[in-house]
């Protein structure tokens, strides 16, 4: 199986962190040349320090950018990616705030949607020459099992998630003859802070411990365990290999089968 990105060039969102970082390391680990892109300065340092580097030619850098901003995000973009085009591109951005879709604000969902869609096609659109002049393209998008089952009260999210959805299949049938692929990997109840943060405030609406809310959620798991970040990070990193040459426009949960339909 080919998995080698030696002389691949990656950029990953939300990369100094969580599944963000783990998919950056897994990704360096097979060759590539990964740039990460966060918010916070002090954390992408520190993720880049330790960034693996099995090659002594591999170039890492990070972009500490916030992703509302599309204008200086294309500029950035383009500026690290003069003569180093990126091939392989995975976005991942945190989740908006839980609460039922009815009570959301309007400037919740319109937040919701630069902050995922429009930075992400701002990005797309940014990489597209480079990837359509290597032949090569792996457009990777890191959302959510509510894709397929909305969840719970995250009912902004449950909305952008599945116009991430369309937008990556609508693109996989546009790219796919120019060896470019777009696929969506579908995380379940990850050990990460989006999981505190949904366990917490769960807590706070119901009344229940976190290790109560905690148990409840594991028992709709059949795997009965949460997901490390590696484990999402591992399917990342196939899809981004040549092995996956041919898998093109699907959804990919990585959920311990806690997903009910197929």
């Amino acid at each position: 199986m080919n998995l080698d990105l030696d002389g691949k060039h990656a950029l990953v969102c939300g990369g100094s962190q969580g599944i963000g970082l783990a998919a950056a390391n897994e990704l360096a680990m097979l060759g590539a040349d990964v740039t990460l892109l966060a918010r916070s300065r002090d954390a992408l340092d520190a993720a880049l320090e330790n960034l693996p580097r099995p090659r002594a030619t591999q170039r890492h850098a990070a972009i500490a950018i916030d992703m509302n901003d599309a204008p200086t995000l294309a500029a950035k973009l383009a500026a690290i990616t003069q003569g180093h085009a990126v091939q392989i591109l995975v976005n991942n951005t945190g989740g908006p705030p839980g609460g039922p879709a009815h009570g959301a604000a309007i400037d919740e969902f319109r937040t919701a949607f630069e902050q995922h869609l429009i930075s992400a096609q701002t990005i797309l659109q940014t990489l597209l020459p480079g990837m359509r002049a290597s032949g090569y393209g792996r457009i990777i998008n890191v959302i959510s099992t509510s894709v397929k089952e909305p969840i719970r009260n995250l009912g902004v999210s449950n909305t952008i998630r599945g116009a991430m959805a369309s937008w990556a299949k609508t693109l996989a049938g546009e790219l796919g003859s120019q060896g470019i692929t777009v696929n969506n990997v579908l995380p379940g109840y990850t050990r990460t802070r989006r999981l505190t943060q949904i366990v917490a405030e769960r807590s706070r609406s119901s009344g229940k411990s976190s290790a109560e809310i905690e148990a409840a959620m594991l028992a709709s798991v059949p795997a009965a365990r949460f997901a490390e970040p590696s484990e999402i990070a591992a399917v990342i990193a196939f899809l981004a290999s040549p092995a996956a040459a041919y898998v093109n426009g699907i959804n990919v949960p990585v959920d311990g089968g806690r997903t009910q339909s197929l």
